[in-house]
């Protein structure tokens, strides 16, 4: 596995290809220890739990989230996209919002339509 960006906007583009991707190496090193996911339907605490989540537990893992947008202001990244099924339907339309602490995603907040 190659070293993780270190550019705030760049980890957050790396978080969704990890997920797209299976890649939880990749996921666990652009997280805190600490790392905080905060959703509609869940908050998963630690960066161990959430990874294991991602891996194991979330409902379809099949999905993709192509990115329409990334905002980016004073350390804070906010990312506008879609997740689709593995047909390219669409399950829901998102922003999540980065946190970051130590260079790395420390919590991501999301919110769904």
């Amino acid at each position: 596995m190659s070293e993780p960006p270190t550019a705030p906007a760049d980890q957050a583009r790396a978080y969704y290809r990890a997920l797209d991707e299976g890649d939880y190496d990749l996921l666990g090193a652009l997280l805190t220890e600490g790392f905080v996911h905060d959703r509609p339907d869940r908050t998963l605490d630690g960066r161990a739990r959430f990874v294991r989540f991602m891996r194991e537990e979330r409902p379809q893992t099949d999905t993709t989230h192509p990115v329409d947008a990334v905002f980016e202001s004073e350390g804070t990244v906010a990312v506008r996209g879609r997740l689709l099924d593995a047909d390219g339907d669409p399950i829901a339309r998102f922003v999540d919002v980065f946190e970051f602490a130590a260079g790395r995603i420390d919590r991501v907040e999301t919110y769904t339509r």
